[in-house]
């Protein structure tokens, strides 16, 4: 695909799955630097590293989807509406204003409804109309396509769940999202694995997984959101600039990576022609 922003990274592949990473990136513009609290504040609920986790996809022929804009400047994945994805549940919003400890994130009031419709149409409407043309370039050579949302959170977060969370956290929308079948050959890959999974917890995915996922239509979405212990040396509890993001060790993940390369090598093979 060409033509599109720089902040926005797209590696076309053939095979019927793409990958959406939509909160890996760390960029700030520099006219926002000076309205928030801390460089670092504003990039602790980043996903880290996931982008090198799932490194591999590019060889199962994946296309991958990337904004390298910190989800402090605006979340991708919420609905636009203003609609809460967990009624009643803590969370963060479409251009959040505190981080998920939260923490305030801007030094006055955070962005108004003008810049918040601003930076939907500068961030959001982009990114999510690459999302629906890589479907549709997919979709027209594939009978159907598996769109797989990459994401991870800290373990140990008491403002948003209770407890630690489990290592793998699947998300489907229960169930409205894929089809059932491709939903239970996941859990049983998660299942098996030596990593404790959930599907449908806490996390059933955000608004790309919802919005997107048709399975009638020959679109399987799901969520994978990971416990950043799963891959990375977390400090568990709260965090700061001292220790946190800790560094991406290849071989630490090494044993998450497989599971999750089972995980897609399934997708794959649920929504290939018999």
């Amino acid at each position: 695909m060409i033509g599109h922003p720089d902040w926005l990274e797209i590696r076309e592949g053939t095979a019927p799955l793409i990958l959406s990473l939509p909160h890996t990136g760390t960029e700030i513009p520099a006219a926002l630097e000076g309205e928030l609290v801390s460089p670092w504040l504003c990039r602790k609920d980043a996903d880290w590293w996931i982008d090198r986790l799932y490194a591999f996809a590019g060889d199962l022929g994946a296309t991958l989807i990337r904004t390298r804009i910190s989800r402090t400047v605006i979340d991708v994945n919420r609905d636009p509406s203003g609609q809460s994805l967990y009624p009643g549940m803590a969370t963060t919003e479409l251009c959040p204003s505190t981080t998920f400890d939260g923490e305030p994130l801007y030094r006055s009031a955070g962005p108004d409804t003008a810049e918040i419709a601003r930076r939907r149409a500068q961030y959001f409407d982009p990114y999510h109309a690459a999302l629906e043309g890589q479907i549709r370039r997919l979709r027209a050579i594939h009978p159907a396509i598996a769109l797989y949302d990459c994401h991870s959170i800290r373990s140990v977060i008491p403002r948003l769940f209770e407890g630690t969370l489990p290592h793998l956290n699947l998300g489907t929308n229960s169930g409205k999202a894929c089809a059932p079948a491709l939903e239970a050959q996941l859990a049983a890959i998660g299942m098996a694995s030596p990593f404790e999974f959930v599907a449908n917890g806490r996390f059933k995915g955000g608004y790309i997984t919802r919005h997107h996922g048709n399975p009638a239509g020959g679109i399987h979405a799901i969520q994978m959101e990971l416990a950043c212990r799963a891959y990375l040396d977390e400090p568990l509890g709260p965090v700061s600039e001292a220790n946190w993001p800790t560094p991406f060790d290849e071989a630490y993940a090494a044993p998450i990576g497989a599971t999750l390369r089972a995980m897609l090598e399934a997708c794959l093979e649920f929504v290939r022609p018999q």
